[in-house]
Protein backbone atom coordinates (compact mmCIF):
# COMPACT_ATOMS: atom_id res chain seq x y z
CA UNK A 1 0.00 0.00 0.00
CA UNK A 2 1.35 3.42 -0.93
CA UNK A 3 -0.50 5.45 1.70
CA UNK A 4 1.24 5.47 5.06
CA UNK A 5 0.41 6.50 8.63
CA UNK A 6 0.63 10.27 9.07
CA UNK A 7 -0.21 11.12 5.42
CA UNK A 8 -2.93 13.64 4.62
CA UNK A 9 -5.61 12.20 2.35
CA UNK A 10 -8.75 13.40 0.56
CA UNK A 11 -11.84 11.22 0.34
CA UNK A 12 -12.92 10.52 -3.25
CA UNK A 13 -16.23 8.74 -2.60
CA UNK A 14 -18.74 7.89 0.10
CA UNK A 15 -20.66 10.05 2.54
CA UNK A 16 -17.50 12.00 3.44
CA UNK A 17 -16.47 12.78 -0.16
CA UNK A 18 -14.27 15.88 -0.34
CA UNK A 19 -13.17 15.77 3.30
CA UNK A 20 -9.49 15.68 4.15
CA UNK A 21 -7.82 14.15 7.17
CA UNK A 22 -4.72 12.56 8.63
CA UNK A 23 -4.24 8.78 8.48
CA UNK A 24 -4.24 7.28 11.98
CA UNK A 25 -3.89 3.59 11.15
CA UNK A 26 -3.18 1.51 8.03
CA UNK A 27 -4.10 -2.15 7.56
CA UNK A 28 -2.19 -3.30 4.48
CA UNK A 29 -3.54 -6.82 4.49
CA UNK A 30 -7.20 -5.80 4.15
CA UNK A 31 -6.51 -2.45 2.42
CA UNK A 32 -8.21 -0.29 5.05
CA UNK A 33 -7.33 3.16 6.38
CA UNK A 34 -8.52 4.82 9.58
CA UNK A 35 -8.68 8.58 8.98
CA UNK A 36 -9.10 11.31 11.58
CA UNK A 37 -12.53 12.99 11.29
CA UNK A 38 -13.80 10.74 8.48
CA UNK A 39 -16.40 7.93 8.61
CA UNK A 40 -17.50 8.70 12.18
CA UNK A 41 -20.30 6.63 13.72
CA UNK A 42 -22.11 6.82 17.05
CA UNK A 43 -21.73 3.85 19.38
CA UNK A 44 -23.73 3.21 22.53
CA UNK A 45 -21.47 2.29 25.45
CA UNK A 46 -22.85 0.40 28.42
CA UNK A 47 -22.07 1.52 31.94
CA UNK A 48 -19.10 -0.40 33.33
CA UNK A 49 -19.25 0.56 37.00
CA UNK A 50 -22.23 0.69 39.31
CA UNK A 51 -23.74 4.18 39.41
CA UNK A 52 -22.15 5.16 36.09
CA UNK A 53 -24.38 6.13 33.17
CA UNK A 54 -24.27 4.73 29.67
CA UNK A 55 -23.10 7.10 26.96
CA UNK A 56 -22.96 7.64 23.21
CA UNK A 57 -19.38 7.61 21.89
CA UNK A 58 -18.15 8.76 18.47
CA UNK A 59 -16.06 6.03 16.81
CA UNK A 60 -13.91 6.39 13.69
CA UNK A 61 -14.32 3.39 11.40
CA UNK A 62 -11.88 2.36 8.65
CA UNK A 63 -12.44 3.14 4.95
CA UNK A 64 -11.13 1.37 1.86
CA UNK A 65 -7.85 2.77 0.55
CA UNK A 66 -9.22 2.96 -3.00
CA UNK A 67 -11.70 5.63 -1.85
CA UNK A 68 -8.89 7.95 -0.72
CA UNK A 69 -6.20 9.93 -2.55
CA UNK A 70 -3.00 11.29 -1.04
CA UNK A 71 -2.73 15.09 -0.79
CA UNK A 72 0.72 16.16 -2.06
CA UNK A 73 2.58 18.30 0.52
CA UNK A 74 4.16 20.51 -2.18
CA UNK A 75 1.30 21.17 -4.67
CA UNK A 76 -1.56 20.59 -2.14
CA UNK A 77 -3.65 18.56 -4.63
CA UNK A 78 -5.15 15.08 -4.34
CA UNK A 79 -2.89 12.88 -6.45
CA UNK A 80 -1.91 9.37 -7.35
CA UNK A 81 1.38 8.06 -6.03
CA UNK A 82 4.27 6.87 -8.18
CA UNK A 83 7.47 5.13 -7.16
CA UNK A 84 11.02 6.15 -8.09
CA UNK A 85 14.14 4.07 -7.47
CA UNK A 86 17.32 6.08 -6.93
CA UNK A 87 20.26 3.76 -6.37
CA UNK A 88 19.10 1.41 -3.62
CA UNK A 89 16.45 3.77 -2.19
CA UNK A 90 12.78 3.65 -3.20
CA UNK A 91 10.76 6.84 -2.79
CA UNK A 92 7.18 7.96 -3.42
CA UNK A 93 6.52 10.74 -5.93
CA UNK A 94 3.53 12.92 -6.78
CA UNK A 95 2.09 12.12 -10.24
CA UNK A 96 0.95 15.76 -10.72
CA UNK A 97 4.05 17.79 -9.82
CA UNK A 98 6.76 15.09 -9.66
CA UNK A 99 7.93 16.10 -6.17
CA UNK A 100 9.17 13.49 -3.68
CA UNK A 101 6.71 12.79 -0.88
Amino acid sequence: MRIKKGDNIKMLSGKDRGKTGKVIRVDGKSGLLTVEGVNIFKKHARPRKQGEKGEIVSVTRPVKSGNAALVCPSCHKATRIGMRIEGDKKSRICKKCGATI
